[in-house]
């Protein structure tokens, strides 16, 4: 017998993030690295403790084993409960058949038994790859103000940019008219996050309706959204002006990362009222060796630096050996970086060794020239 909750959160987790190239070979996209500390998928399980939602099912499918090991029970994130809690929720052997996860609707309708044996009034929609910190419970708060059938997140973007995203057209009152997936001419630019809060019943009563449609993508964005438009259901925005980035490709990624650094970063990780919480081994403290040089970056415990590391972010038990230099760079947990390398506008993943004398990437900041080293690579002497 489940407590009835008020509000529960469905965490779509299971992308192959093909555009983050080497870094999702071996792991899930919300388990790559981010700001020398954390996992993608830290920030939206943090920011549902946060909100008070304290039931999240974890839709998961691709590579699924970091990921899983990762995020465990919930623990870390307050989410280890009797009544409710954190539960991993990959796709299964039904009475019928079984499936992978066909689109990011059909992933929830397989899941429709989890939805209902807590009897939510509302069902939070969630991404497993987006960096931000948001209060969930405001944006409830509007849905339930408005009598929406769905509330739909959204931030203003570049408008060159709009043609990327759904972009939803609104009323002045902030209802929604019209829903356009990666417009060619979008004629705003106040763009989906992809997060959305439904009234459970409409939420079932559509993804039921679109799974029998055959012709449909299974997709929130593509169908069921503009699906709801035409029946004349009611929509509105949730306006966000938070930092927020889509961190699915390797620019962006880089991008988040080097957001962090600097004395005003537009994302503070420092707020005692609203952590991002996080699965972390413990690690002895920095190490900073006396002819070492460090420039505007972010350093995690168990890192021993003694050659020069300027404007990067080097995850727990990175080291940097003497004459070597780091820049412009992400660097993931436990690399080694030999004597007198140099590793310039690169991504290095996890377990990795940059040899003696090797040269990787370019010098020079460019999100579009950035370099990628895939987890436990040992390169000799080189130059990539």
């Amino acid at each position: 017998m489940y407590f009835k909750k008020e509000c529960i959160a469905m965490l779509l987790a299971g992308g192959q993030g093909s555009r983050l190239y080497d870094l999702t070979q071996q792991t899930a996209k919300p388990a790559v690295s981010y700001g020398g500390k954390y996992k993608i998928i830290d920030f939206p399980l943090s920011n549902c403790i946060n909100s008070g939602i304290d039931t999240v099912g974890v839709l998961t499918q691709y590579q699924p084993l970091a990921l899983n090991e990762y995020i465990g029970n919930g623990e870390p994130w307050d989410l280890d409960r009797m009544r409710g809690g954190l539960s991993v929720l990959p796709p299964y052997q039904g009475n019928k058949s079984s499936d992978w996860y066909k689109g990011t609707a059909n992933a929830i309708y397989q899941n429709i038994r989890f939805i209902k044996q807590y009897n939510p009034d509302y069902v939070l929609i969630l991404s497993g790859d987006h960096i931000y910190r948001m209060d969930y419970a405001k944006m409830l708060d509007q849905h339930k103000k408005t009598g929406a059938a769905c509330t739909v997140a959204t931030i203003t973007v570049p408008i060159e940019e709009a043609s990327r995203f759904g972009i939803c057209n609104t009323r002045e009152d902030g209802s929604i008219y019209e829903f356009e997936e990666k417009p060619k001419k979008p004629k705003n630019n106040q763009a989906s996050m992809g997060i959305y809060i439904f009234s459970t019943k409409i939420l079932i009563d559509y993804l039921e309706s679109d799974e029998k449609d055959e012709t449909s993508s299974n997709d929130f964005g593509k169908n069921i959204i503009p699906n709801l438009l035409n029946n004349g259901e009611k929509l509105f925005s949730f306006p966000f002006e938070g930092y927020w980035k889509d961190v699915g490709t390797i620019a962006s990624l880089w991008e988040s990362n080097m957001d962090l650094l600097g004395d005003h970063p537009p994302l503070n990780l420092s707020d005692r009222n609203f952590r991002i919480y996080s699965r972390n081994s413990a690690r002895p403290p920095q190490f900073v060796g006396t002819n070492a040089k460090i420039a505007n970056s972010r350093i995690s415990e168990g890192c021993r630096i003694y050659g020069n590391v300027e404007n990067s972010v080097l995850s727990g038990g990175v080291i940097v050996e003497e004459g070597a230099i780091v820049k412009d760079s992400v660097i993931m947990e436990d690399v080694i970086v030999r004597r007198d390398a140099k590793v310039y506008t690169s991504i290095i993943d996890s377990d990795s060794i940059i040899g003696e004398s090797c040269v990787v990437g370019k010098d020079g900041a460019d999100k579009n020239n950035i370099t990628i080293v895939a987890k436990g690579t040992n390169m000799s002497r080189s130059t990539m």
